[in-house]
């Protein structure tokens, strides 16, 4: 009995046909599933055609450990690729630009069936959620004395998700409950999200900025009306709208973001894979570029410092931010009203109440840290470990200073190293104003967290030191601007 169980096999000739045979015990082979190879036939000696050559999805498939190089005394390349992943998000353009420091933003997630999809993983939905939680705390961290609100889009409406506060615990709260409670489902209306951003943002004072951030994963939208209307009132409104795409990009989101940026579309752009929606997410962290000095005229905004006092344990008493008893908190400046945490705004009088680090946090987007250069091997031998950590760098031999370092000093006829772009060869990156050497983790956290440069910071020489060298706009490298006294 011949077999019947033979393997299926798409996209091929007639040729090839004739030539997936499948053996059997009456023609003397023996029983199995799998073909034995090409047997000499009509049209056996032609080469396969159309889809016969062409190689699956999952062949293509890029497998990191295949990066790996072994260098001749047995030790593996990868770190360089990671620290060149590193390097990757530190080098951007350090022009310090007018920006906004106070900001009021209404993020807009899309919860309708698009969301649903699995092509994010676990699905688009949860991990919008996932990010958009990292993404208010970031926001916080980045912009302490900015407002934000969150809205949702379903079953072709929009939902309010959590009203403008500087909280962010309120906000990352209310994310976590709809994670828990709802599904996504419906269609979504992008006409009535961004009216209901208007009406969120209508009372924004004048001196901070307006901003929209939508995460869009569907390719229609469920509008009422006419959705031009709401994008000229958006412009007189001075409301910018930025928005992250999940499934492929959309003329009217493309013409809305253009629209509201000056004609500008490099906020709008779509997500390839989970680490690309996570970097486009946070991108917005970063307020945006003041575009015309009209529609931010210079003004004094007044605001609060206050210090926090702690009650005896027979003196409790309600915050009037939350109505809770509490013995801690900050009184308000102007009218001592009693708040629990800071920044936030006077409930009785509207004082703007922060504390020092907050403004003086908010001053790093206005004065960029400048990026480190990478040290080569000549100038190597200024230092033997990272001015901020300690960690080792790599010793400086002879053989490295003569030119046969990690490029040409493979020996044995190894293969010769790719040379992977930003990564400094010696293992040492060096501030360019005061020239101190460090590593490349101490490089990204300097970059992305403290936003200030260690050495620079530590530099104990006095006033009349000769010219000490600025990022070319009169102020110190990443530091916090000069008032005159």
């Amino acid at each position: 009995m011949a077999d019947s169980d033979g393997e299926y096999v798409g996209d091929m000739s007639d040729d090839d046909l004739v030539d997936h045979r499948v053996s059997s015990a009456a023609d003397g082979g023996t029983y199995g599933t799998r073909s034995k190879g090409h047997t000499k036939g009509k049209g056996g000696g032609k080469k396969a055609k159309g889809g016969a050559g062409r190689k699956a999805a999952w062949e293509d498939i890029q497998r990191s450990w295949e990066d790996v190089v072994e260098t001749a005394d047995g030790s593996i390349t990868v770190g360089e690729y990671l620290e060149a992943e590193k390097r990757r998000r530190l080098l951007r353009d350090t022009t310090p630009l007018q920006r906004g420091i106070i900001r009021h933003l209404i993020l807009v997630l899309d919860m309708s069936f698009a969301m649903a999809e699995k092509d994010l993983l676990p699905n688009r939905y949860l991990l919008t959620i996932n990010y958009a939680v990292d993404f208010v705390r970031e926001y916080f961290e980045q912009n302490p004395i900015s407002q934000m609100g969150v809205v949702g889009m379903r079953d072709g409406i929009a939902v309010r998700i959590s009203d403008m506060s500087g909280n962010p615990t309120e906000h990352i709260e209310k994310l976590r409950e709809w994670a828990e409670q709802q599904e996504p489902q419906g269609s979504p209306s992008l006409q009535n999200a961004l009216e209901m951003c208007r009406g969120a943002l209508f009372h924004a004072p004048s001196h901070g900025t307006r901003e929209v951030l939508i995460i869009y994963g569907a390719l229609l939208s469920s509008d009422p009306g006419d959705i031009h209307d709401t994008i000229t009132n958006l412009i007189n409104d001075r409301i910018r709208v930025s928005m992250v795409g999940l499934s492929a990009q959309v003329a009217i989101c493309a013409e809305l973001v253009s629209k509201t940026n000056g004609d500008d579309v490099g906020n709008y752009a779509v997500a390839l894979h989970e680490q690309h929606f996570r970097e486009l997410f946070l991108a917005a962290t970063t307020p945006p570029v003041t575009r015309t000095s009209e529609q931010h005229n210079a003004s004094l905004l007044m605001m609060g410092f206050p210090s926090r006092t702690v009650a005896s344990e027979d003196h409790i008493s309600l915050c009037a931010c939350h109505n809770k008893p509490s013995r801690e908190g900050y009184s308000c400046t102007r009218c001592r009203t009693k708040v629990c945490r800071l920044p936030a705004e006077c409930p009785v009088c509207g004082l703007t109440l922060i504390l020092s680090t907050h403004l003086a946090r908010s001053y790093h987007h206005l004065f960029p840290l400048r990026n480190w250069v990478e040290v080569p091997w000549t100038d190597a031998g200024r230092s033997s470990a990272c001015f901020s950590c300690l960690a080792p760098f790599p010793p400086v031999s002879k053989a490295k200073l003569k030119g046969k370092g990690k490029q040409d000093g493979v020996a044995g006829g190894a293969p010769e190293l790719p040379e992977v772009k930003g990564v400094s060869e010696s293992g040492r990156y060096a501030c360019q104003v005061c020239r101190t050497h460090f590593c490349i983790d101490c490089d990204v956290f300097s970059h992305e967290v403290i936003h200030n440069c260690p050495g620079c910071q530590s530099d104990t020489r006095g006033v009349e030191a000769p010219a000490r060298e600025t990022n070319g706009n009169s102020h110190a490298n990443g530091g916090p601007m000069e008032i005159d006294t």
